[in-house]
């Protein structure tokens, strides 16, 4: 399972970057709006931080699907590993087919059912994102959907992947990586808290500690 990074934060970004771990960075209009910049220009910062290497995924905010199709057009401008995050709606479905037939890739975002899922993959999505978080929210198991997607994709040969958002805490790291889930997109605070763990923070203490009785010439 690879990790995206869920967060618009160049300095965030650049640490995640420079760690090894990041295959790409997701953001949506909430998170843009957090940084209080201009889309284009934050887009831009953070491309210039992970290069080539990294996917980006940019949402588009249009309702209708001609709009849709126009900005994701202008969108993969900004980077040469772009994914035009797409909503989860009749005209989303409609843009998808079109922009596909473009070469655009496209993740059908806000991604609540397996049946949406599936629309999404017919429509020609490459990617598809269920939110583990908001499901858990109303009471259903976020999990469960990303195992239920998981299977039926492998039983219907479909390639379209998971990425997986809203994730929240450790535990729903472990377990959708167990569900099946492509890759987990993740917050800051979620994705640099993964490292500690206090048996490693002990034991470098302890290791630092040893060393120090080790004759020195």
């Amino acid at each position: 399972m690879k990790f995206f990074i869920d967060t618009a934060n160049v300095e965030e970004i650049k640490q995640a970057y420079e760690m090894g771990i990041l295959s790409g960075v997701t953001t949506n209009p909430s998170i843009i709006a957090k940084e209080g910049k201009e889309f284009k220009a934050v887009m831009k910062q953070i491309s210039g931080i992970v290069g080539d290497e990294v996917f980006l995924f940019g949402e588009v905010i249009s309702l209708n699907a001609p709009e849709m199709i126009k900005e994701a057009r202008e969108l993969v401008k900004l980077h040469k590993k772009f994914i035009v995050k797409i909503p989860m709606c009749v005209e989303g479905l409609k843009a998808v087919r079109a922009l596909k037939k473009e070469g655009i890739t496209c993740c059908m975002t806000l991604c609540f059912s397996v049946p949406q899922a599936l629309l999404a993959a017919n429509a020609g999505a490459a990617y598809v994102a269920p939110f583990v978080g908001r499901v858990d929210d109303i009471g259903w198991e976020g999990t469960r959907l990303v195992a239920d997607i998981a299977e039926i994709f492998a039983v219907q040969n479909i390639k379209t992947e998971l990425v997986v958002a809203s994730t929240r805490n450790p535990v729903h790291i472990i377990e959708i990586a167990r569900a099946g889930a492509d890759i987990a997109t993740v917050p800051s605070k979620v994705l640099f808290g993964l490292i500690n763990h206090p048996l490693t923070k002990s034991g470098l203490e302890q290791f630092l500690k040893d060393w120090e009785s080790v004759p020195k010439n």
